[in-house]
């Protein structure tokens, strides 16, 4: 029987564990913008949150340089078009 596992990160190093992508990967974006269809402020806070937990995590694993791209990994596709 084959284990189904999600799209979700791994931490501390904020890969997918399911594709190994930069997480949020492309599948875990359609299924946050699912949940969160009817609040996408909530999303937004989610993730911003999350952005921030990762700025950590990477910072300490790559000598306290924070990610250029987080803003966009993170916030910039969840925004309302």
């Amino acid at each position: 029987m084959t284990r189904i596992v999600p799209h979700q990160p791994m931490r501390p190093l904020w890969r997918c564990r399911n594709c190994g992508a930069e997480w949020p990967c492309q599948p875990a974006r359609l299924v946050l913008l699912t949940e969160y269809r009817n609040d996408r402020t909530a999303l937004l806070v989610y993730l911003s949150t999350l952005m921030a937990e990762a700025a950590e995590h990477l910072a300490a694993l790559n000598g306290h340089a924070r990610p250029a791209n987080l803003h966009d990994r993170f916030l910039n596709w969840a925004r309302a078009r």
